[in-house]
Order: C-alpha cells, then structure tokens, then sequence
C-alpha cells in the first residue's frame, strides 16, 4: 500500500468517528494500523484476547482494546513521511509551577520519613492549539522519534492520544520475555560523557532491583545486561535490559500485574506510592504511565531439525507475541487544546527547582510536534 493510500484510510476512519490506532515501533520503518469495523468500546481485563490494547495507569479502571477480529490491518513501509502543513510551536510556561514545587516537596517529605523510597510526580500542561491534525501530528513524530514508539490512538467514546514513548513495558515472544529499566533524565548535549549523579543512578537502580525481584516468582534463567546511557529525542536516560523465560504456569495478566505500573511510573514501595500519587496529584492521569501495544498476537517461526532419518527437514512453531510500552511523552487532544502529560521520579535527593525543570524539559517532546 502506498502512504496516500495508507493514511487516507486514516483520515476516514477519523472523519467517521470510528477507532483507530497508527504506529511504529523502535529503529523500525514500518507503520501499521487498525481500523476498528464500529465504534464499539470493546474492554479487556484479562488479557487473554489477541488485539492492540490501551491501558490506564490505574488498573482498577477500563482497559480498551481494538479486538483483531473486528479490525481491518495494515502496513506501510516508509523511512520519511511527508508533511503537508508547518507548525508554530507554543511555548512552555510557568503555569502550575508553585503546585508542583509544592507537591515534590511533599513527595521529598515522605520519602525521608521512611514511608516510600521513590515516588514519581506528574503534572499536565495545558496548550491552546489551533486546529489540530492528529495525523500530521503523527507523522512528526515518526520522523522525529526513531527511538520510540509513536503512535495516534482514538476511539469517539474515549478520546484521542498520540505519544513518542521510549519505555518498553515488557514484551514476550512464546515464552521468553524481555523487559527494560529506565530511569533517570538528563538533557542530551554533545559531550562525549555523561555526569549522572547519585540520584539517578540510584532511581536507576531501584527499578533494577524492583523488576529482578517482583518477576523472580514467573522466570528463569534471568539476565540483567550492563546500565546505558540511551537517547530519547532531547533527553537521555538510564536503561538496564531483563531477559528471562516465563514459567509455563504463569499468565499475562500474572506479569502485567507484577510489572504495571513500574517504579519508574510510579514509585517503591509501589502500592504505597500509587497510594500516594492517586491522593496528592490532584488530577486523573487516566491513559498516561499505563502501557499499549499488540497483545497475542499469532505468529509461526520455521526451526531445521536433523532428527534421525529425517534430513534437513523443517516444521513451523505456531506462537503468540505480545509488546507494551508505557504510555510517556504523550498527550491527550481535545478540541483545540493539547493536554501534555509529564513527570519526573522523586528520591531523598531530589531538588524540587531541578524536578521542575526536568517536566519542562519533558514537554518539548509534544510541543516540537503540535
């Protein structure tokens, strides 16, 4: 399929209010999509269906799901997309700062009487916009962000996300998972070394050890790879990989509900400072730090065997694959305005002037493409 073709099915499918998600994943050329045949709001709480899934940062509310059964597919293979209009960015303000200031302060206090570790703090800026594209927006994005996953989510009774998120969740091919650590944030610049301070390495750290010890029931043969430095538009950050393979007995839903949300969304110890985040941030993150992606979806991989008697022969190994990644670096588009979420993790360290900042920092990710 050509691009024309490709996201005139797109603009179609908007215009007729009925969902759809578009995205590629990391250092990928390919651009899928899925057109929802009705505006049903399908919702999964099980994660045993196979589709593209939208999930909420608190669990305990609706994840959405695009059934595969119900949904036209298609791909698009494209290293550059075209853009047909040019945009003014909007500036980042002041709003909101003394509210955050004040809020991490709390979030510092405590932290240093005992009660958390970490707790991660979010805030939402607000943008006026005039005429939002969502698809033009989302071509900027993936010509912008070849490191993330960047993606148009939009169904009529829930609402319309784009995201450029570099945070794989996890994601398991048969029965192996791979998942990652990132934390810790720092502009990018061109130096050729890093500084990072105590504090994000050891926010860095926590979610290491938070993952290797909450999975440790579900895997084996676990390996944690040596810490990174990776970029992520503007930013860089810390990243750990964890590989290990899933006990026959555990479920999804087992590991979505170890993993989800992670230390770096949330905090440690995590149901404390969900606790915490869901009582003090004083607004509904709803879709932002909870995760999307394709679950279990079907796939067969051909193995050579040399069995005896059997020379060069091959069979094909029917598996399901499923991929999320934490919804950050998004927003949320109602109207003409463009909800920016952003945020940043607390320890004992932290500075609240300097956490401020990071969020600032965080912004420019939606404001480069809006």
């Amino acid at each position: 399929m050509d691009v024309d073709s490709f996201f005139e099915k797109l603009e179609n499918q908007y215009k007729n209010q009925l969902p759809f998600v578009v995205y590629s994943r990391p250092i990928n050329s390919v651009i899928k999509c899925w057109l929802q045949n009705d505006d049903v709001l399908h919702k999964t709480s099980e994660f045993t269906e196979s589709g593209f899934v939208f999930a909420p940062f608190d669990l305990k509310k609706d994840s959405i799901i695009l059934p595969q059964e119900h949904c036209q597919y298609h791909t698009l293979e494209a290293s550059h997309l075209d853009l047909k209009t040019e945009i003014s960015t909007p500036s980042s303000d002041k709003k909101g700062k003394e509210s955050h200031l004040a809020l991490v302060s709390k979030g510092i206090e405590i932290i240093k009487k005992g009660d958390l570790e970490k707790v991660v703090l979010s805030r939402q800026d607000i943008k006026a916009i005039d005429k939002p594209n969502p698809l033009e927006t989302f071509k900027r994005l993936f010509n912008r962000y070849k490191n993330a996953m960047v993606y148009c989510w939009y169904h009529p009774k829930v609402g319309l996300w784009l995201g450029a998120t570099p945070e794989l969740l996890f994601k398991v091919e048969g029965r192996q998972l791979t998942t990652i650590a990132l934390a810790g944030t720092l502009p990018y610049r061109r130096i050729s070394t890093v500084n990072w301070t105590n504090k994000e390495i050891e926010e860095q750290q926590i979610v290491v050890d938070y993952i290797t010890k909450e999975l440790e029931p579900y895997l084996s043969k676990v390996k944690v790879s040596e810490v990174e430095t990776v970029r992520a538009g503007g930013l860089l950050h810390l990243k750990s990989r964890i590989m290990g393979s899933i006990e026959a007995s555990t479920s999804l839903k087992s590991i979505i509900k170890t993993l989800h949300p992670t230390p770096a969304v949330c905090g440690y110890p995590k149901e404390a400072s969900k606790t915490f985040i869901l009582d003090n941030e004083n607004y509904n993150r709803q879709f932002y730090t909870g995760f999307l992606g394709e679950l279990n979806l079907k796939y067969s991989k051909t193995r050579n065997t040399n069995r005896r008697n059997v020379e060069n022969s091959a069979y094909n190994l029917v598996k399901t694959q499923s991929n999320f990644y934490v919804n950050l670096r998004c927003m949320q588009l109602k109207q003409e305005q463009a909800f920016i979420y952003v945020g940043g993790g607390i320890t004992k360290d932290s500075i609240p002037e300097n956490e401020w900042e990071e969020t600032v920092n965080k912004t420019k990710t939606m404001l480069n493409v809006i």
